[in-house]
């Protein structure tokens, strides 16, 4: 890669951050010629790993998954938002797309990649890679060779073959970063002949950052840039918070950019309910070759720079008739999924689940589809067919972080009546907040959030809605409750302690967002 620069001061315009909202943590990104192309964490939900397309790095489309094959990996039960895919790199050499991750605490857990020739299709089985530590990524250099670096404590570097996964050498460490904790997320690049290695520390919390060394071997030493940390927004009053882990990459038109992770808190103290989101940051480079990142360092929700020609992509449907034998791109299930709890075909035109033994709040294989809630204000709603026969048995619509924190209106049966409900759970508090006699088999359900609450209301024409509760979205956040995920709005049907004697129906389900 070689540092362009203009001598004619560039027209400036406006976009907006994030550039992929919602639960997108752990961004990475590769260029193929004009196009680019964008992976993140899934965690414990399955497909894993989106996989996003872009012209101008601003408006993304997503396309596929990495994980699609429940042969391709097990997701381990238990240990809410903190297990599963971790930290994915992209990478594409001689005509073939690499994605090398982390599967976090299963029992297949340890560093993998899997690859494709087309990323619109299906990827590999996974190849492993026995090295230890996590948020590894891939370094290909002039010569061909290929070099894994990851974090194992600090920041480490090991040759390998790319066709197999083994290592051709010992790892050796070859940076500690600047001080700060977790040095973790490293990327490697070449650019003007020197090695620049790139790294977050502080922890991906309010403190996050991105710190740069470089290096003119490949094994160092490395030499920290002076400005380090080169981007953060710690300690400043600005509404993007705990910017970090992110990916460098040159634009077909010679510009610079970065994808990083960042947050928008919903409060103060600062609580966030999405999850980490994935922002858009403008680099240009001083004249002693360190790279300058957005303003000055930072990080806005609104940032100008030299973008490249808008690229026009899809507009994402906000209401899905279920009316595919797929389901579209943005749902997922909570770790792999079991083919026998769910169907689009068995009444086509609906979602339908099959209602297992579990409920809600065990970490375990529901019959739940769920999609990513992408912003603080929206407006969620579904019609649901649902006739509970036995007490216990449940259908509904939830507002999901894990299984110890959410907060749902359901139509279940309780002591032989018919009722709907909603019912908060906090950690080890639940309660059903409203009981409300309910015999019809159909209801039209939604859910309105805003910075401040979660509020239920059900319909029995889809015209007029009466309020059935609300839950304070605070005691849904990452702060209170998560870890490294964000919420979700989810479909669900339990028999809390054994299965559904009938199927619930979703016909639709739509989301506004203000």
């Amino acid at each position: 890669m070689t540092i362009h620069s203009n001598h004619t001061e560039p027209l400036l315009t406006e976009y907006e951050n994030p550039i992929i909202p919602g639960f997108h943590p752990d961004p990475s990104v590769c260029r193929v010629g004009e196009d680019y192309y964008l992976v993140c964490s899934s965690f414990e939900y399955f497909p894993g790993i989106p996989v996003f397309h872009s012209r101008d790095l601003i408006h993304w489309e997503q396309i596929g998954h990495c994980i699609t094959r429940n042969s391709q990996l097990k997701l381990e039960k238990g240990h809410p938002n903190c297990t599963g895919i971790f930290a994915p790199t992209i990478r594409y050499h001689n005509g073939i797309f690499y994605v090398i991750t982390t599967n976090v605490s299963g029992p297949e857990d340890g560093n993998f990649f899997v690859w494709t020739k087309d990323p619109y299709g299906e990827w590999s089985d996974p190849i492993k890679v026995d090295l230890p530590g996590i948020d590894p990524s891939l370094f290909f250099d002039e010569d061909g060779r290929c070099y894994y670096t990851g974090c194992h404590g600090n920041i480490f570097l090991c040759e390998i073959d790319i066709t197999n996964g083994k290592c051709l050498g010992d790892r050796k460490e070859i940076w500690t970063g600047t001080g700060g904790a977790y040095p973790e997320g490293p990327h490697l690049y070449k650019i003007n002949g020197c090695y620049y290695l790139q790294i977050s520390e502080g922890g991906t919390e309010l403190c996050h950052m991105i710190t740069i060394a470089r290096s003119k071997t490949i094994e160092g030493p490395y030499e920290s840039c002076s400005r380090n940390p080169v981007l953060t927004t710690r300690s400043l009053a600005l509404p993007v918070k705990a910017v970090g882990h992110a990916d460098l990459i040159q634009a077909h038109n010679g510009s610079w950019w970065a994808v990083c992770l960042g947050i928008r808190p919903i409060s103060y103290p600062y609580r966030h309910n999405l999850g980490r989101e994935t922002f858009l940051c403008p680099v240009t480079w001083d004249e002693d070759g360190w790279p300058v990142y957005g303003n000055d360092g930072t990080l806005d929700l609104k940032m100008k720079a030299a973008c490249l020609p808008e690229y026009s992509v899809p507009q994402p449907k906000d209401r899905d008739d279920f009316d595919c034998e797929k389901l579209d791109l943005c749902w997922n299930f909570i770790y792999n999924p079991i083919p026998e709890l769910w169907s689009l075909t068995d009444h086509p035109g609906f979602l339908t689940l099959y209602g297992n033994e579990h409920s809600l709040h065990e970490a375990e294989q529901l019959a739940w589809v769920g999609r990513r809630q992408e912003h603080i204000e929206c407006k969620v709603r579904t019609l649901l067919s649902f006739f509970p026969v036995l007490d216990g048995e449940e259908a509904g619509l939830t507002v999901y972080m894990n299984h110890l924190h959410h907060y749902e209106i359901a139509l279940t049966r309780m002591e032989g009546i018919g009722c709907l409900i909603v019912r908060r759970r906090i950690g080890s508090l639940w309660r059903i907040e409203n009981i409300i006699p309910y015999e019809a088999e159909s209801v039209y359900l939604e859910l309105r959030a805003d910075a401040e609450n979660y509020s239920f209301f059900y319909s029995l024409d889809g015209e007029e809605y009466y309020k059935a509760g609300q839950g304070e979205v605070q005691y849904l956040t990452t702060e209170v409750g998560g870890r490294f995920t964000g919420n979700y709005f989810g479909l669900y049907a339990s028999g809390n302690g054994r299965a559904c004697t009938t199927p619930a129906r979703f016909d639709w389900f739509q989301v506004k967002n203000s």
